[in-house]
């Protein structure tokens, strides 16, 4: 008997892992395929082909770093629906922003990455005006055009905040999301250095956000007060520009970090400095003192759940109910009401 098929729609290297945590559920009764975030509107793949969209998830560095997870891993990857020919039963998506017409067609559950940007005016804007949501030009609304029949979330305060946006409340579960729920497993680790002051920089100008990167290094230095600094650069930043400055701007003894496992360097750092980034919430469930572009009392009630890495096996037994399941996904949903008890324990 022919196994249904389940697509996932990866883009950066964390939402490429947690559809893989995910993936490792299904894969035993399911078929299992992979597709970098695409779209079949000319203008975008137009866009896609001449390098525009080369520092954003939909191709450059994101999408060849997928692609290198995908073959490491031995998984299949079925870009744009283009390789196998496939017809699929279920589709995971990462964003909701952008869904191309033949995957709307399916079952279609959203799984959260992790922090979204903050809601501008602009965003505010589109979402007046039901315009698409990928013209917020940047993730603030991600989660909120309320196409996909299922929401995973990580958190009681997101899925609040999802509803406030757009997303019908009864099709929003909370699951807490992988990579971001098991956060305490992080203080055991070989990071070399400890009691110091941690700076985790965002990709703001890589995505054609105005960064005053001179002020942030500026307010590191000062927040320090002569503690030793480190650095852990986002890994879709110009590096070599980043050192630079950071050269310029920032005590001579300060370590820069483009590589490495940042949970473990904020386990390990007395205080944590971020500008827009999920890592914010690694601090926060570890009881460091924390900074943030964002409101830090509005974050800790988006803090993801922590419920020892049972996130993935939790979207995934959702998946495997919803993929044979004759009705709505709120109608799914209604009957795991006890088990969503569970997902926050």
């Amino acid at each position: 008997m022919l196994k249904k098929k389940i697509l996932f729609i990866i883009g950066s290297p964390n939402q490429t892992t947690q559809m893989h945590q995910i993936a490792t559920h299904l894969e035993v009764d399911f078929d299992c395929y992979f597709s970098q975030v695409f779209d079949t509107n000319p203008i975008v793949r137009t866009a896609v082909k001449s390098g525009l969209l080369d520092k954003t998830i939909f191709a450059g560095e994101c999408k060849k770093k997928a692609d290198e997870y995908l073959i490491k891993n031995n998984l299949k990857n079925d870009y744009a629906l283009s390789v196998y020919n496939n017809t699929y039963d279920l589709a995971v998506l990462c964003t909701d922003m952008l869904v191309p017409k033949g995957l709307r067609k399916l079952k279609t559950i959203w799984v959260q990455e992790g922090m979204t940007d903050q809601v501008t005016n602009w965003s505010k804007i589109v979402k007046q005006h039901d315009l698409p949501s990928y013209l917020a030009m940047n993730t603030a609304l991600n989660g909120s055009a309320n196409i996909c029949d299922i929401y995973c979330v990580a958190s009681q305060g997101y899925k609040e905040r999802f509803a406030s946006l757009g997303t019908d409340s009864s099709k929003i579960i909370v699951t807490g999301i992988p990579n971001y729920d098991n956060i305490h497993s992080f203080v055991q680790n070989d990071f070399p250095y400890k009691n110091y002051v941690l700076a985790a920089t965002s990709d703001i100008r890589e995505v054609f956000g105005n960064d005053n990167r001179k002020k942030f290094i500026s307010e590191v230095v000062k927040i320090a007060g002569g503690r030793r600094i480190l650095f852990k650069l986002h890994p879709n930043e110009k590096a070599d520009r980043a050192i630079k400055e950071i050269e310029k701007y920032a005590p001579k003894n300060t370590l820069v970090f483009t590589r490495g496992n940042t949970n473990h360097m904020i386990a390990n750092c007395d205080e944590l400095i971020t500008q827009y980034s999920t890592v914010v919430y690694a601090g926060i469930v570890l009881g460091k003192k924390v900074h943030s572009y964002f409101n830090v009392e509005d974050l800790k009630k988006l803090t993801p759940i922590q419920n020892e890495g049972y996130s993935a096996k939790a979207i995934a037994d959702i998946c495997k109910s919803y993929i044979g399941f004759q009705g709505s996904g709120p109608e799914l949903l209604k009957q795991y009401e006890p088990k969503v008890r569970n997902f926050a324990a």
